[in-house]
């Protein structure tokens, strides 16, 4: 009788793969972490674009980039929660925070661009931000401080935004649509 053949790295099942790519991200965090804690360490930030705003996300509190997947809209919420999507096997609730934050129109219609951003699995809250653009990592400590924005070399004006803090937000929690009445 022969022996069974060793399962190929590659074909490992769809939970080993989850569980080794979070230790990665763990691992990766870590480094991150232990690098900020220099003195003079640069801190860099992931650009990203939300309805007309330029933002700067830690990089601590960004989980994936991944292209825009289809969104299911679930019936009696507020306008700026889009609905769910499916993220490597994982529901993800999407909010269109240009909506949440008061502009109009929020984010664009689905273009060939957009991207979704997950939040870290450190924040204990499954859900993604809808970006128009995501414009890779920023040098925040290089940009001049202007009000409450940054302002980078190309006089773009970048605004700093934490995920910690929005998942503390009690309207953030609250997706249900108030009743009329």
């Amino acid at each position: 009788m022969k022996d069974a053949p060793a399962p190929r790295q590659g074909s490992a099942d769809p939970a080993a793969r989850r569980t080794r790519l979070r230790d990665y991200q763990q691992q990766l965090l870590e480094r991150m972490q232990a690098a900020r804690g220099g003195e003079g360490a640069p801190i860099q930030q992931l650009g990203l674009q939300l309805g007309g705003t330029r933002y700067l996300l830690d990089l601590l509190e960004a989980g994936e980039i991944v292209p825009l997947a289809p969104i299911a809209r679930v019936p009696l919420t507020v306008p700026w929660y889009l609905g769910l999507a499916n993220v490597r096997g994982s529901l993800v609730g999407v909010i269109d925070l240009a909506r949440y934050l008061g502009e109009e129109d929020g984010a664009a219609p689905a273009a060939p661009g957009m991207r979704l951003v997950t939040f870290a699995p450190a924040l204990g809250f499954n859900c993604a931000l809808l970006a128009e653009r995501v414009y890779g990592l920023r040098q925040a400590g290089a940009m001049e401080r202007v009000g409450e924005a940054l302002c980078d070399a190309d006089g773009q004006l970048w605004t700093p935004l934490s995920l910690a803090a929005l998942v503390r937000e009690e309207r953030f929690l609250q997706v249900a649509q108030e009743p009329d009445g």
